[in-house]
């Protein structure tokens, strides 16, 4: 059932490529509960009373998505792998100016576990995060998706394998290499931001 859903939704994919404005109509239901599934993911690890909520969180997502014009749906998986990368776009912007705001608090380390779920603690800083992908892309820019699609997205390995065009074993592989070197990364940052507040006390 759920194979006959994903290739729906690839099918209404192409056919909106192509500009057909009914396929858009009927894929809404179809990927709606995925995108909110997705923005709840990423809202749960925000603190309490974080003011941007779920629904408009996919609303705005949605609204990219679908103002992408340029946009050549080749499957499901690479939908939602866009998809993920615009909340993550929003919510690094929605913090970035969060932070201007009350310029406080340190980098908090994250815990990048193999599992389906989005294995990120409450209080991660989507901004630190952001900006070791950042880093990690400069130095290899699969990596640095692989991440992306299998963190932030959720997608299957299989699906990461579909979307980047690479064996399952190469997408774990790398997975392992990038989750050792985002660690590492993510370390030396708190640590620089404990020295940092150490010395200006």
């Amino acid at each position: 059932m759920q194979d006959k859903t994903n290739n729906r939704v690839t099918q209404l994919l192409k056919a909106w490529s192509d500009g057909d404005a009914i396929a858009l109509e009927q894929l809404i239901p179809l990927v709606y509960d995925e995108l909110y599934r997705l923005a709840r993911g990423y809202m749960n690890r925000e603190m309490a009373g974080h003011t941007l909520q779920v629904t408009a969180l996919v609303n705005e997502a949605y609204l990219r998505l679908v103002n992408w014009k340029e946009a050549r749906w080749e499957n499901r998986a690479h939908f939602f792998g866009v998809a993920a990368q615009l909340m993550r776009r929003i919510l690094v912007d929605f913090a970035r100016a969060r932070n201007y705001e009350k310029r406080g608090g340190g980098a908090a380390l994250l815990a990048l576990d193999e599992a389906n779920a989005l294995p990120i603690q409450p209080d991660a800083d989507f901004v630190a995060l952001d900006d070791a992908l950042k880093s990690l892309d400069e130095l290899d820019q699969r990596k640095s998706r692989i991440v992306e699609l299998r963190f932030f997205g959720g997608l299957s390995v299989e699906e990461i394998a579909e979307v980047l065009k690479i064996s399952e074993r190469t997408v774990m592989r790398e997975w392992s290499l990038a989750r050792a070197w985002l660690f590492r990364e993510l370390s030396q940052a708190n640590a620089h931001e404990f020295e940092l507040r150490e010395t200006s006390v």
